[in-house]
């Protein structure tokens, strides 16, 4: 009559006897040092169970239940020099005072505003070189590429004259030569009419002088005053857009 051993699948051997044990999971008998402690990760270490259980039995150490350690702050470095990535992932610019929400802190866009990469919208929007109700440059002078190629830009011009002859066309004449091209990119502030203020691009009429087209019509005058400022400029163009945007484009 047949029957199934009592060693179970521990290996017996009269010349060199190892003690049986039983699996606390399968109950199984085996040599006890085929048997292993169960571990498990308990915060950032892995912890005994004090459970012993044979190879079969015997489970991975689950991650997730592994502490995430974080490695230590790099030492800070005095006068970093950020990136400004919010600004670069915008894409649009508003034509009036800056609305930001309450909790986030993140600017709002507003329903009239200039698109800078996507499909050059405008919606009724004041010259793009002015705030809204303010005539003031609504974009930094400063934040300009001071050479591109053999190009510079953010050079301040010296006019004599800035005439407007009726129309939306503005004639500025300078003491020295300007050094723009046709299409070139001009900032214009400070003038007697906030109309004729802003970025515009120009129209060479000779080496010292060149015109440039305003959204509005400028009554007849001599637009310059003493604290008159025309800098070369260069900020960009919108897609789909061959200048400087304006009303009704």
């Amino acid at each position: 009559m047949g029957f199934s051993s009592l060693s179970g699948r521990a290996r017996t051997s009269s010349r060199s006897p190892q003690a049986h044990a039983i699996c606390d999971r399968c109950g199984y008998r085996w040599n006890f040092v085929d048997l292993r402690w169960q571990l498990d990760w308990r915060g950032a270490a892995l912890q005994n169970l004090r459970v012993l259980v044979c190879r079969r039995c015997e489970d991975t150490p689950q991650e997730q239940l592994r502490s995430i350690i974080l490695p230590q702050d790099p030492v800070p470095i005095i006068n970093a020099r950020p990136e400004y990535f919010s600004d670069y992932e915008t894409d649009w610019f508003p034509t009036g005072p800056a609305v930001y929400d309450p909790v986030s802190g993140i600017q709002i866009q507003q329903q009239n505003f200039i698109g800078t990469v996507s499909g050059g919208a405008t919606l009724s929007p004041p010259n793009v070189g002015r705030e809204l109700n303010t005539g003031l440059p609504s974009l930094s002078l400063d934040a300009q590429m001071p050479v591109v190629n053999t190009l510079k830009y953010a050079v301040r011009l010296s006019p004599i004259s800035i005439i407007s002859n009726g129309t939306t066309v503005v004639t500025v004449t300078c003491s020295v030569a300007t050094g723009l091209a046709t299409g070139g990119q001009i900032a214009v502030r400070g003038l007697s009419n906030t109309n004729a203020e802003g970025f515009f691009n120009a129209t060479v009429i000779s080496a010292t002088a060149f015109s440039y087209e305003c959204d509005f019509t400028i009554p007849s005058a001599n637009l310059i005053e003493a604290h008159t400022i025309i800098e070369t400029t260069n900020v960009g163009i919108p897609l789909d857009n061959t200048q400087v945007p304006k009303t009704g484009l």
